[in-house]
């Protein structure tokens, strides 16, 4: 590994990495977090009453927008052409976790579209349900495995 940071240029101004010269690989980047809710508000998510609608499958959608758009979110992250994005939102031991998986055959990893996939769809929740809960916690985002590119495969601990 590098000592050198590839976003800061000699001067030490912000640049982003010129990826033209790497050969297209297969990636793939799976992350997950987890939303935890009161009892109440995680009665009302799994009963589907929540006023707002299914926060379950709204979640998923803003997951997917969310991986879709990184690069709009993120300063030096390259917009890259997502072959597929799988998003799954589950209330889990009385809390949603949620994990995305994203693929694409470029230049460069999709593990920032995964994580943020994840934020999106959790942020989602804590939207939903924050008129019935003001305690949401969101945590454990992070990055399960990651397969391509030149570092090749990695799988979390």
């Amino acid at each position: 590994m590098s000592d050198k940071l590839t976003h800061i240029d000699e001067t030490g101004h912000p640049t982003m990495v010129d990826v033209g010269d790497k050969p297209l690989t297969d990636r793939v980047a799976k992350a997950e977090c987890w939303v935890h809710l009161s009892p109440a508000a995680f009665q009302a998510v799994t009963a589907g009453l929540v006023p707002k609608g299914d926060v379950l499958r709204i979640a998923e959608i803003a997951g997917i927008q969310g991986a879709k758009r990184t690069s709009d979110l993120i300063p030096l992250c390259h917009p890259l052409p997502i072959d597929a994005v799988d998003v799954t939102v589950s209330a889990q031991d009385g809390a949603i976790h949620v994990v995305a998986v994203v693929r694409a055959h470029w230049r460069t990893g999709v593990e920032m579209e995964a994580l943020t996939a994840v934020n999106a769809a959790a942020l989602t929740v804590y939207d939903m349900v924050k008129a019935i809960d003001k305690s949401i916690r969101i945590d454990g985002v992070r990055l399960l495995e990651k397969r391509g590119g030149r570092s090749g495969d990695w799988i979390a601990p």
